[in-house]
């Protein structure tokens, strides 16, 4: 496993029949970009751990996405993850944003490991407590900024994750995420080019610094 020893230094405090464990169980597997990994109403079977990679977590109402956060290496999904405590189908979509590998914990066994290794907790409560920083961000963006300012701290973000390179980004994903219309979008990225703060060509977007 390409992963394994990162792998074994994120969990060496749980011990070494959990590392075990983890190794015997646990498959790994890569997601082509934009696949769907898991969709809402769906069973879970596993708990992800991502390995390399972007995978974004939203819903849809009205065929309108809403972000919750994005999944970066080494982090899991808490939302899947507390889904199996009750056994119920997923209330989310996860898809990956690149290419991407993921570690899969088959769902039972996370059940049997929390009770057999307690230590275990401590790494989704540390998740869970990400998770719950990143929705207040973005409930906070969402009732306190002007849509132009997330766009752009959206596009500074996605560049930044890109190396600092012009992303691969169209008019509609940048809605979805925003839950806002394309056409709202289209408008304010025209007015930032001809303001030259950003620069558009092939749907790449590049910011002015």
């Amino acid at each position: 496993m390409k992963y394994k020893e990162h792998i074994r230094k994120m969990f060496e405090y749980v011990g070494s029949d959990f590392l075990q464990e983890l190794e015997e169980y646990a498959l790994q597997t890569n997601i082509p970009a934009r696949k769907e990994i898991i969709a809402e109403g769906e069973k879970i079977f596993y708990i992800p751990i991502l390995l390399e990679g972007s995978v974004k977590v939203y819903s849809l109402y009205d065929d309108r996405e809403l972000l919750y956060y994005y999944i970066k290496p080494f982090e899991t999904c808490t939302m899947t993850f507390s889904s199996i405590f009750t056994d119920s189908k997923s209330r989310i979509f996860a898809c990956a944003e690149q290419s991407s590998e993921v570690l899969l914990l088959p769902a039972p066994k996370v059940l049997k490991w929390l009770e057999k290794y307690p230590a275990l907790n401590s790494f989704f409560f540390k998740e869970y407590d990400k998770r719950y920083n990143d929705i207040m961000r973005m409930v906070t963006q969402a009732v306190f900024h002007k849509l132009d300012k997330r766009i752009i701290d959206l596009l500074d973000k996605k560049i930044e994750e890109n190396g600092g390179h012009p992303v691969k980004i169209s008019h509609k994903e940048i809605a979805n995420i925003l839950g806002t219309a394309r056409e709202v979008v289209s408008r304010i990225l025209k007015k930032y080019e001809n303001e030259g703060v950003i620069t558009q060509s092939n749907q790449c977007i590049a910011l002015i610094k």
